[in-house]
This record gives structure tokens, sequence and C-alpha cells, in this order.
């Protein structure tokens, strides 16, 4: 019984251990002109002005801030959406950079290149952290 619940403890204390340390992945809100994510969880859906997105995977920054992670892109159109309206979606590559603050209270910023599966390319895109979106809707 007391074997039992020594392990129990430490177990509990070993996940608050590693629940508290920073996230290794990016989280939060990213504004830029023409352009917004949202990470949440792991995953993040991406705002363009007439598109929108998602991506799939954790962006986690290499060492040099270098990321590329899968998605997909939709794109919009002017006006109010109708019931049953699709939009094309395709899958896509989001890749660029997140640059660490020179100053320790600084926010970090992002380039975002976009590459979508018929070979289109888009950005390159500048988002700030914390910052909200400044998309200008499709007419």
């Amino acid at each position: 019984m007391k074997a039992a619940f020594a392990a129990c403890a430490v177990l509990l204390l070993t996940s608050c251990a590693t629940a508290g340390g920073p996230a290794s992945h990016v989280l939060g809100i990213w504004g830029g002109h023409h352009v917004g994510i949202e990470f949440a969880g792991g995953l993040a859906d991406v705002q363009f002005d007439c598109a929108s997105g998602t991506i799939d995977d954790p962006l986690s920054p290499g060492p040099d801030g270098s990321f590329s992670v899968k998605g997909t892109y939709r794109t919009g159109a002017p006006g109010p959406i109708k019931v049953g309206q699709f939009f094309k979606s395709q899958p896509a590559v989001f890749a660029g950079t997140v640059m660490k603050p020179a100053d320790k209270g600084a926010t970090r910023v992002m380039t975002l290149n976009v590459a979508l599966e018929d070979g289109t390319a888009l950005g390159p895109f500048t988002l700030t952290e914390g910052m909200p979106p400044q998309l200008t809707r499709c007419l």
C-alpha cells in the first residue's frame, strides 16, 4: 500500500514539474498586415484578407528560429456566405522564422511564407506576437 502511494506521488510530482515548464511550440495570437494566426493546443487557425486556413501540427521553431509545418488553405469569396456554399481547400506548407527578441521584454516577430499544393506561393507576411490581425476583407 505504501509503495503504491509513493509511486503515485512520484508520478504526480513528475507530471507537475513538466507541465509548468515553458512551451516548446508557439502559442497565442499573432497578427500583421493581411494575416492573423491564433495558436491553441498545438494547432492554429489562420485568417487572410480573403481566405483562411489551418496549421495542423504544433509550430516548434528550431534553434535558428526556422519552422515548416503542414496545414490547409481555403479560398474565400466576397459577400455573405450562402448556405451550402463550398470553398476550394488544398494542402499547404507554412514556413518561416520566429525571431527571438533582443530585449527580454520585447515581443517576437514571425516571417511567414505559404506554399500551396498547386504551386502558388503567398507571402512573405510579417506577424507580431500578441498583436491583432489587420485584415481587409474581400469585397
